[in-house]
């Protein structure tokens, strides 16, 4: 044998005897059958090893993958490989490092079992309890055989099995994006969330581990009465960071701002004196919020909607949707208000209430409400006036004036004064008559004395019927208060005329007669 000869066959030798049973080689594969595949390890004969032990990613002719010699020579003369058994040597080095430094694997249940799951991790059998799951009311179909990461949470070298947790990974997963996003969150930035939680002031909004808050004003530029006419649970919406607070754990977000700011140029598109239409969106005691844009809103004041009515509760004659006509009195974009007026679609009636309602007139109106102080009086034009309760009557005390007048009553008055500045007009009654007391003072001079009956009785007197249409007044200095105590309507008593107050139109009485 020549000596080149001998030195190759020493050389073949050697590398076969650097194999043994039991080692992890690394093998190319040479090709790929239905069910098998041949692989060369640079050993004297080549291993076939079953195509199921592969992953579809695996299976490439000339690809180096690592084998587990199981024998060097199986019953049909060539040497036994496993690449299973390799992955999992492999993966129980790797499951014991990851379960030291506590870093996430990944797995997929196999099996569902009682109290958990099957787990393959890096070709080991893992069990997850159910209480580790995180799978609670996931239909399996969306758990097994779907990839997962995973946390070690218990080794048992000898018998080479694991327990793990997808809670505690989930949390893990969570913190690791929360701490992410706290070292890269800047205001201004736009960042996608889910809506958590809906409540009256606004709405919670996971941007993936951190919940941020969108306050119902950075909701939208028009008014909106509840945050659930914008977004629902389970939404899934950009929105702009506001303002953040990493100590606390804080964020602040918006969505309208992710959109021009209809007010920059409100002054370009709404002028002073501008007649325009819109919808009626909000009601409130001193008046009415009007849309005019999307985002755009005005109020007519209660003292804008009408010349001559008096106007206590728009909600009688407004309802929100309502389409009005305005017009734009003011136009403050500082402060985003918008003034509008209806009355000013109409000619100012006041400017000739003087004119048409001179004072002595007599004219006729009907009631149209009450107050403690007098009757509201319509007019024509629908201009209003008011009969103060001092001018009911001349001689009758009026405690209230709906004892002479009912709502809807067509009266007539006398137009006493007219205030076009102030919009009042002042009416009378009493004066569609002459004045009695001239002649009434000539009646009961001073120190007459006659019979009254008691008609009240008061802190500061006795009040005393003269005659059908006239009272007076006993004074209680003049009158001993036990006395005065014991009296009730309709009772007798003598009185003496003591003082005639003709313009104050009053009698005052003595009892001490």
């Amino acid at each position: 044998m020549s000596d080149t000869k001998k030195e190759l066959e020493e050389l073949y030798n050697q590398s076969i005897k650097l194999i043994r049973e039991g080692q992890i080689v690394t093998g190319k594969i040479v090709s790929i059958g239905r069910k098998e595949v041949l692989v060369d390890i640079g050993f004297k004969s080549e291993g076939i090893v079953p195509i199921t032990e592969f992953g579809q990613q695996d299976l490439e002719v000339g690809k180096e993958l690592e084998f587990f010699v199981e024998s060097l020579e199986n019953d049909a003369g060539g040497i036994g490989l496993s690449r299973e058994k390799a992955i999992r040597i492999h993966g129980w080095d790797k499951i014991v490092k990851f379960s030291q430094t506590g870093e996430l694997v990944d797995g997929r249940p196999v099996k569902k079992v009682k109290g958990g799951f099957l787990v393959d991790v890096m070709g080991i059998e893992g069990f997850l309890p159910s209480s580790l799951s995180a799978f609670k009311n996931v239909p399996d179909k969306e758990v097994l055989y779907k990839f997962f990461k995973f946390k070690i949470v218990k080794i048992n070298n000898l018998r080479r099995a694991i327990i793990v947790s997808r809670r505690e990974a989930v949390q893990k997963e969570r913190d690791e994006v929360k701490d992410k996003l706290w070292q890269e969150v800047k205001i201004g930035d736009i960042r996608t969330g889910t809506v958590k939680a809906i409540t009256d002031f606004g709405a919670f909004i996971d941007l993936g581990g951190v919940d941020g808050l969108l306050h119902i004003t950075d909701m939208s530029w028009s008014k909106i009465s509840h945050p659930s006419e914008v977004v629902a649970i389970g939404d899934k919406i950009e929105v702009m960071i506001l303002n953040f607070d990493k100590e606390q754990g804080k964020v602040s977000l918006g969505l309208k701002q992710r959109l021009p700011d209809p007010w920059q140029e409100i002054d370009k598109k709404f002028k002073a004196g501008d007649k325009i239409k819109g919808k009626v969106v909000n009601i409130v005691p001193y008046g009415v919020f009007v849309e005019l844009d999307k985002g755009i809103e005005g109020l007519i004041h209660v003292s804008e909607i009408s010349w001559t009515k008096r106007v206590s509760n728009p909600n009688e004659m407004f309802a929100v949707g309502d389409i009005v006509e305005t017009q734009i009195l003011n136009v403050d974009k500082d402060n985003r208000r918008i003034s509008l007026s209806i009355r000013q679609l109409e000619a100012n009636p006041w400017l000739e209430a003087e004119a048409k309602y001179p004072v002595g007139a007599k004219v006729s109106g009907k009631v149209r409400g009450f107050a403690e102080y007098g009757a509201f009086v319509e007019l024509d034009n629908n201009l209003e006036g008011m009969i103060h309760i001092s001018d009911f009557s001349w001689t009758k005390r009026v405690a209230h004036p709906q004892e002479m007048l009912k709502k809807g009553q067509k009266v007539d008055v006398v137009v006493l004064s007219v205030d076009a500045q102030n919009r009042r007009i002042s009416l009378g009654i009493k004066q569609l008559q002459p004045n009695p007391w001239p002649e009434i003072s000539g009646r009961y001079p001073l120190d007459t004395v006659l019979d009254a009956e008691v008609v009240s009785v008061a802190e500061f007197g006795v009040f005393v019927k003269l005659e059908p249409e006239l009272e007076g007044l006993i004074y209680a200095s003049e009158i001993d208060k036990e006395a005065a105590s014991r009296l009730k309507p309709q009772d007798k008593i003598k009185v003496k005329v003591i003082k005639v107050d003709a313009e104050q139109a009053k009698i005052g009485l003595s009892a001490k007669v």
